[in-house]
């Protein structure tokens, strides 16, 4: 265990607490304590603060479990493929998971969360199994750089796809676009009960993948000796991250970087040992998506910029800075 673990993990649950209380008082009508204590504690209230105050309780949630699901599906794309900056965005993941989203719409007639969710898996892992094997052609394999260019070159195919499907059909473009930048507003209580077992079962998989993961970050051969079938950890691994990244991307939309972030601040602090990075990604992830969420009402009050566009924003300019003193090494 990291010497500092526990005092990291007491200031994140923290923040955390500080997070979520936020996000129920700030927005385009702020809410004084009374009011929360209302909302949250006496459902006879009938005020109008009162009532926001609920409202916003499901957005909440709903914010904290895709932050972290997008958080350790990060860590686990980024021990899976030992690229420092994997991610499902840089990956493609998200455009595939969107083709398959707005293909959906335009063809299917599908405008329910619980449709949208199949879709999205089925285009996350499509993307995810042929960005992997454009990757590891040619000589060396599966080199960081070599699966970071096909996942660039991968999301700028399916992004074409995806424009020349919404083009012709201005109904689709409507629906789409609001999706397509990323939002937690949006959010309702079937959502997060559709979510939630998808959430559960891929953190379970990180949580229990975690030791054999950090084996695989010594190298294959390494691993093998070791006694990890690396073949199936990956598999299995990356499958878990796909879940929790193709459900976050079908309830939320394409919200980038949150994976990218919060694991190089955990990792930053408490090192590389999966045991500890992955459920602490979950919270980082959390905290980072839900701050991002309330600053974007914050910025555009009394409108709303979504959370998409503010991960971004901030996101953007962390990678240039990982990328340039990583190097593209492998983990």
């Amino acid at each position: 265990m990291p010497k500092n673990f526990v005092w990291v993990l007491i200031i994140c649950l923290i923040l955390l607490g500080f997070t979520a209380i936020a996000s129920l008082v700030l927005g385009s009508r702020s809410i004084g304590w009374h009011e929360l204590i209302d909302g949250l504690f006496y459902p006879n209230v009938d005020s109008y603060g009162a009532n926001i105050v609920r409202k916003r309780i499901s957005r909440t949630v709903f914010s904290l479990c895709c932050g972290a699901a997008l958080g350790v599906s990060g860590a686990l794309m980024q021990a899976v493929t030992r690229n420092p900056i994997a991610d499902p965005s840089i990956l493609g993941v998200n455009t595939g998971a969107s083709l398959f989203v707005v293909f959906g719409i335009a063809f299917l007639n599908i405008s329910h969360a619980n449709q949208y969710i199949w879709l999205a898996l089925a285009g996350a892992a499509i993307t995810a199994v042929f960005v992997f094997g454009i990757g590891s052609m040619g000589r060396g394999g599966a080199t960081p750089i070599k699966l970071v260019l096909a996942g660039a070159a991968t999301s700028a195919a399916l992004s074409s796809l995806v424009t020349a499907i919404m083009i012709p059909r201005s109904y689709v473009m409507d629906q789409f676009r609001f999706w397509q930048v990323g939002s937690v507003g949006s959010a309702n209580w079937s959502a997060i009960a559709t979510f939630i077992p998808f959430l559960a079962v891929g953190l379970l998989i990180g949580f229990i993948t975690a030791p054999a993961l950090n084996a695989l970050a010594l190298g294959d051969d390494v691993a093998t000796g070791l006694g990890v079938r690396t073949g199936t950890l990956r598999l299995i691994a990356a499958l878990a991250g796909v879940l929790l990244c193709g459900a976050a991307t079908a309830l939320a939309g394409p919200i980038g970087f949150v994976g990218l972030l919060a694991t190089h601040v955990i990792r930053l602090i408490l090192g590389a040992d999966l045991r500890f990075v992955i459920p602490m990604s979950a919270i980082t992830g959390a905290i980072i998506l839900t701050v991002s969420d309330v600053g974007g009402r914050l910025i555009s009050n009394p409108g709303e910029l979504e959370v998409g566009i503010v991960t971004a924003f901030i996101g953007a300019p962390i990678l240039i800075v990982v990328a340039m003193r990583s190097k593209v090494r492998s983990l």
